[in-house]
């Protein structure tokens, strides 16, 4: 009897072809990818670090962030390169991003702030693009460990993106909310802006809380000006002032205001009004104009440091040794560079809602800029230097001092320092606002109207001579 030959049946699918990417290499291999993974991330973080924070690249934005894509680019080549010489699973794909962030850095280190505006409206979508493109690859990735350390990378480049997008246009959108009246003032190699209402004497001149502008003060400028004359303006960097790279400790900007007020035709004596930090800056500026101030409103002020001084009593000139150190203030650029993600917009747009309509406005576009976050971080971290600067005022005299305290939301230490400051003068007034927060005596229309009563006490006092 002959056999019969049967057809062979199909057996079932293999392994490799209906389990996770895994699957498709050696368990060796796949540990192998996690590692070259996790190393070419690390890497390129830290290579980005090291190139933006020391000094191979200019010190401007553009060019630490510049150093910062070099190194992520690193990171991403050598995904691709380490992958195809110790694996059999190449990814070469890694390439694209690599050569995406080589060229961008590449476009900022050649074209510096220039490249600016064509970065900003280029970058957001090809960033987009480049994530959608990535995310399919980082998928098939045959290491487990792989695809979870990556997955994260490309979903922050897609929302870093979409946050750009949103940044750049909405900016576009602020320029006519940014726009106020005033004057910009050169006080050498850089602008303040000024804008000055009302009329009368003596002149008060405000100074604005750390991180904040002439526009904070939306409710306090105008009571004031039914009264006197009344100055208000940005620090450099904020609202309509210029960026500047001159270290800004207490020294400096004492010395920067009073050239702006008198390059402005605006002559003293006057009677200073400083909020929190801005507390410390007039307590600067009577230190070393002692004779252009008649009378001072120190609204919760910060106290300054105790002790020995390091600034001038008096004279024109003005301290220059930069309190932050260069280190720390390429870092501080690096951080500021978050606000083109939009970062920033994302806080100003839901806050400041106690001011009137077209402060909050003015104040929300400037916050959400890159300068104005990079001069209010190093306005902190040349905080201690500025109160050194302050401490140089022991001794206001007898001219007319209100000290105004907010009754909530401090520690006792800090009612000992306000108690310390109005000692000062021999001349003075303590108050202390029941109620009322820090940020309440500028930005609540209830306590501003407190702030704005202490100044015209002050203006009345210096008038009446009494």
């Amino acid at each position: 009897m002959t056999s019969q030959t049967h057809p062979s049946r199909p057996g079932p699918r293999t392994t490799a072809q209906t389990t996770a990417p895994d699957a498709a290499a050696s368990p060796r291999t796949t540990r192998r990818l996690g590692r070259i993974v996790a190393g070419s991330l690390l890497a390129g973080g830290v290579a980005g670090a090291a190139l933006a924070t020391a000094p191979l690249f200019p010190g401007h934005e553009e060019g630490i962030t510049g150093g910062l894509l070099l190194g992520f680019a690193a990171g991403w080549a050598m995904l691709a390169a380490l992958s195809t010489r110790y694996t059999s699973v190449p990814q070469r794909w890694a390439a694209v991003p690599a050569a995406f962030m080589a060229l961008g850095a590449l476009a900022l280190l050649a074209f510096g702030p220039s490249a600016r505006p064509a970065v900003d409206w280029t970058w957001p979508p090809a960033a987009l693009l480049l994530a959608v493109w990535t995310a399919p690859h980082v998928r098939r990735l045959p290491s487990r460990a792989g695809r979870r350390l990556l997955a994260p990378v490309v979903v922050t480049l897609a929302l870093a993106s979409a946050g750009a997008g949103y940044q750049t246009v909405a900016a576009a959108a602020d320029t006519r909310a940014a726009a106020v009246p005033g004057q910009l003032v050169d006080v050498g190699g850089h602008r303040l802006h000024l804008t000055c209402t009302g009329s009368g004497s003596p002149t008060v001149v405000l100074e604005p809380g750390a991180g904040e502008m002439a526009a904070s003060l939306g409710w306090i400028t105008p009571a004031v000006a039914r009264t006197t004359r009344v100055c208000a303006y940005d620090r450099p960097g904020r609202g309509g002032s210029d960026p500047t790279g001159t270290p800004q400790n207490g020294a400096r900007i004492a010395a920067d205001l009073h050239t702006a007020l008198h390059r402005a035709g605006i002559p003293g004596p006057y009677v200073l009004a400083g909020h929190s930090f801005g507390g410390l800056y007039v307590l600067a500026f009577a230190a070393r104009y002692p004779d252009e101030v008649a009378g001072m409103v120190l609204v919760d002020s910060t106290a300054p440091a105790t002790g020995a001084a390091t600034g001038t009593a008096s004279g024109t000139g003005a301290r220059d040794d930069d309190p932050v150190g260069p280190v720390l203030r390429r870092v501080s650029v690096l951080l500021s560079t978050t606000s083109r993600l939009g970062i920033g917009r994302l806080y100003a747009d839901h806050a400041f809602g106690d001011l009137p309509a077209r402060s909050r406005a003015q104040v929300r576009a400037s916050v959400a800029t890159t300068t104005t976050l990079r001069s209010t971080i190093d306005e902190y971290l040349a905080g201690s230097a500025s109160m050194r600067d302050a401490a140089a005022l022991v001794d206001l005299g007898d001219k007319p001092l209100v000290v105004l305290t907010a009754g909530a939301g401090h520690p006792d230490d800090w009612f000992v320092a306000q108690d310390r400051l109005a000692r000062l003068s021999t001349r003075t007034v303590h108050r202390v606002v029941d109620g009322a927060t820090h940020e309440d005596l500028v930005a609540n229309a209830r306590y501003a109207a407190t702030s704005a009563q202490a100044i015209a006490d002050v203006v009345t006092s210096v008038r009446a001579g009494r």
